[in-house]
């Protein structure tokens, strides 16, 4: 297939734009890069997709994202950190099913895939959600997922959830949160039992085992590890020794919120990073997200280390989490990307709004208009991406010899003209809705702004009834409902 008469952002080494620009893709991956009229000489035979008027732009690369949160969108809205997790997220996520696992798999990846986004990786997926089927979502879609198993347990966490399950005391970040009766007024009836040592962690290595390459090496399984103060060291360091031993990378939440710094200071006095350097848990092959309260002994180690970073501004905005030092981070030379987190805390899965957020939040942060400009936020959506998931050397950019996966953005808007720079249009206008084509691994898996590989209906209204179920088993059928009178 050869797509012609594009303005193409490469994101490679010399961060060409293309004018008129052609991309010829054999295969799954890209055998040429260049000149409309240049390819369509020497490809004359091929089918022509003419994409004159539109902007192509490497995959965006979602490097946090909850998949199974989804369906569980609009309803924590409004809430402090304590309320959102004790009187919502825990009891609505503690009601799932394996089927709703499935549900809210296609649902995530539905979005994703619509509004751009060909690579993700999944945070922390439960047993009790089913990984199988969070796989089998993968294979059926044609995205690529680099996918988070979790992967540490601890008899502290199995007390927690014993402690939401009796309406008592929720321990998490080294601070106690309540969830008494007298608060939620309603019994949260979790399903399932707490992960334990050999579902969690010895469970990731098997479904490394099971899936690790599969879907054409579109699946990548990897340890989704507990944030800090409900695992042991002990775990942490032989979760980390596994990882090396077999190479299953790391993804874990880290210094998010205040508490969070308060925590690791309880523990021998350490920061952030040394509490994580002192359980093995730094290096090229570990992705921490949101990373907010941090020093600058941290983002230091974190750069000496080859640690990665995912910034994920609407998240840390809307549970009013803190602001990131980006600016800091990408100083000292730490490789940052770009997450949206899951839907509770952001509403959406659509990479586009979130490039728009970091390319301006830290403007304000800093008092410096220029910082952390267009450029570089594309740049955290793409190939940085790419970089903190390993998976630079074939996708992340378009470039000869890597795979074909990009999107295309039609510009032909009353809302998107004029513009003058494609990157600050893609990064400051455009949403994902104005996302045209998807093609991943050389397939077209979005056109005309529709789903190829899936039934946009049957997902959402599947999704929805699931949603709701689940609403119903928590006993918060009152309490998501909207806060103005429904006549």
């Amino acid at each position: 297939m050869l797509y012609v008469h594009a303005t193409i952002i490469t994101a490679n080494n010399s961060r060409d734009i293309i004018s008129d620009g052609a991309i010829f893709v054999q295969g799954s991956g890209i055998a040429a890069i260049g000149k409309s009229e240049a390819l369509l000489k020497e490809h004359s035979h091929e089918n022509v997709v003419d994409l004159e008027g539109r902007i192509i732009i490497p995959g965006l690369v979602n490097t946090h994202m909850h998949t199974a949160q989804t369906m569980l969108r609009g309803a924590a809205d409004d809430l402090e950190l304590v309320s959102w997790l004790c009187e919502r997220i825990w009891p609505l996520q503690g009601n799932f099913t394996t089927e709703d696992g499935y549900a809210a798999a296609r649902l995530s990846i539905s979005e994703m895939l619509k509004s751009g986004t060909t690579c993700f990786l999944e945070s922390m997926f439960a047993d009790r959600y089913g990984f199988d089927g969070l796989c089998k979502a993968v294979e059926e879609s044609g995205i690529r997922g680099c996918l988070g198993k979790i992967g540490t347990s601890s008899l502290r966490t199995a007390r927690r959830w014993m402690d939401r399950r009796s309406n008592s005391r929720v321990r998490s970040h080294g601070q106690r949160y309540l969830c008494v009766r007298s608060r939620l007024g309603y019994a949260p009836r979790p399903r399932g039992r707490p992960e334990d040592r050999k579902t969690s962690l010895l469970g990731a290595v098997t479904m490394h085992e099971k899936w690790n390459g599969k879907a054409n090496g579109r699946i990548r399984v990897w340890f989704g590890a507990r944030t800090p103060g409900g695992v042991s060291d002990e775990l942490y360091r032989e979760m980390s020794a596994i990882s090396r031993e077999k190479g299953i990378p790391i993804t874990m939440h880290c210094a998010k919120v205040a508490a969070d710094r308060a925590f690791f200071a309880s523990q021998n006095n350490h920061t952030p990073m040394s509490y994580c350097s002192s359980t093995n848990l730094l290096g090229p092959a570990t992705v921490l997200v949101h990373m907010v309260h941090l020093d600058s002994g941290d983002i230091k180690t974190l750069a000496e280390t080859g640690t990665h970073v995912v910034h994920c501004p609407s998240s840390n905005t809307k549970l009013a989490s803190g602001i990131a030092k980006v600016p800091a981070m990408l100083a000292a030379g730490v490789n940052v990307s770009l997450g949206t987190d899951g839907a509770p805390c952001n509403n959406t899965c659509d990479m586009l709004q979130e490039m728009r957020l970091a390319g301006i939040l830290h403007k304000v942060a800093t008092g410096d208009p220029t910082a952390v400009p267009a450029e570089t936020v594309l740049e955290m959506a793409t190939i940085s991406g790419a970089k903190a998931l390993g998976l630079d050397d074939c996708i992340g950019s378009l470039e000869a010899g890597k795979k074909a996966d990009f999107a295309v953005v039609d510009v032909r808007k009353v809302e998107l003209q004029p513009w003058f720079s494609p990157v600050s249009a893609v990064v400051y206008t455009a949403t994902g809705r104005d996302v045209e084509m998807v093609v991943v691994d050389g397939v077209p898996v979005v056109e005309h702004g529709k789903l190829l590989t899936m039934d946009e209906e049957q997902v959402w209204t599947e999704a929805a009834a699931k949603a709701r179920q689940v609403v119903e088993r928590a006993g918060l059928g009152g309490k998501v409902r909207a806060r103005w009178p429904v006549k």
